[in-house]
């Protein structure tokens, strides 16, 4: 025990970061912990695999990266969110979002879902190219959606270390998109990947697009200084699974395959690292098992958010 103690620190601000909560429980957590069915999802599905996992660490950083290359998109962040003043409190109901959604009993699932879509009718508004843009335009809806699920996908692949089903976790994840409004969201690998590309000729990048991505790789005082070293080596890995076209966008340059091989071993080695500390399964999810009635699979490779 006395060599566990030291790690404390690091198990806590880790929690802290994605829950906001030191334990890792807050209310919201908590919750999927009350009776009730086994939610949207069968427990160990692929959707349980890749948003229980750590390579979401990467994922999501990924998936705000694409978002900003997207005018529309980056004008309603810009606008209407408070992620320069607040970037930890986003992250987090981000999180709280997608675990509830994934783990959380229907009920539970559907009352997220809503919050979200009350929160969609007020994003409205004029971006910096002079187009007006909705929170709730299907065509807006999808690229947000796309970009989501590519990038945890991607980032699973690369870093989660046990195979994943692709074709079932899109399946799965277009579920939650059609409760958001997303229409006819892909339901394949390959559909994923036509949908993403469909958007080539609406992205742009630009000064507010370049000056998201630095913030998102360099968020600096939002994060505790113990976060920074570790959050470097997620940022470099995201960023290097983006698309060549989109990183130019972002100003993001394309580094030589050597550094991206080096940053992967890193990244593979920090997850590594943080597994043990943090235990096998979250909270959430080991919650999410006991309500199911089932005991969480042995065998497991970079859990836990």
């Amino acid at each position: 025990m006395d060599r566990v103690q030291p790690l404390e620190p690091v198990r806590t601000t880790f929690r802290r970061i994605l829950s906001g909560d030191d334990a890792g429980r807050p209310p919201w957590v908590e919750a999927l912990a009350g009776p009730g069915d086994h939610g949207l999802f069968t427990p160990g599905s692929a959707i349980w695999q890749v948003n229980g996992s750590l390579a979401t660490l990467v994922g999501g950083i990924r998936a705000l990266l694409l978002q900003a290359c997207h005018p529309l998109a980056l004008a309603g962040v810009e606008q209407h969110s408070s992620y320069r003043d607040d970037p930890l409190g986003r992250l987090q109901r981000t999180n709280m979002f997608v675990t509830t959604t994934t783990f959380g009993q229907t009920p539970l699932a559907e009352q997220a879902i809503e919050r979200v879509k009350t929160v969609h009718r007020s994003v409205v508004g004029t971006a910096n190219n002079g187009h007006t843009y909705s929170a709730q335009d299907p065509r807006l809806l999808l690229w947000v959606h796309v970009g989501l699920v590519d990038s945890m996908l991607v980032a699973a692949q690369h870093y989660h270390r046990e195979p994943i089903d692709a074709d079932e976790y899109v399946q799965q994840m277009a579920v939650v998109g059609l409760a958001l409004g997303v229409l006819r969201p892909p339901m394949s690998e390959t559909a994923l990947k036509e949908s993403l590309d469909s958007f080539s000729g609406e992205l742009s990048g630009g000064h507010d697009a370049q000056e998201v991505a630095q913030f998102l790789q360099s968020p600096g005082k939002a994060l505790p200084i113990g976060a920074w070293a570790p959050y470097a080596v997620l940022s470099r890995a995201a960023a290097d699974l983006l698309p060549p076209s989109t990183g130019a966008l972002l100003g993001v340059p394309h580094r030589k395959t050597v550094h991206q091989a080096a940053n992967r071993a890193a990244c593979r080695a920090l997850l590594g690292t943080l597994q043990p500390i943090l235990g096998r399964y979250s909270q959430a999810t080991l919650l999410s098992y006991q309500r199911c009635g089932l005991t969480p699979p042995l065998k497991s490779g970079n859990q836990q958010t």
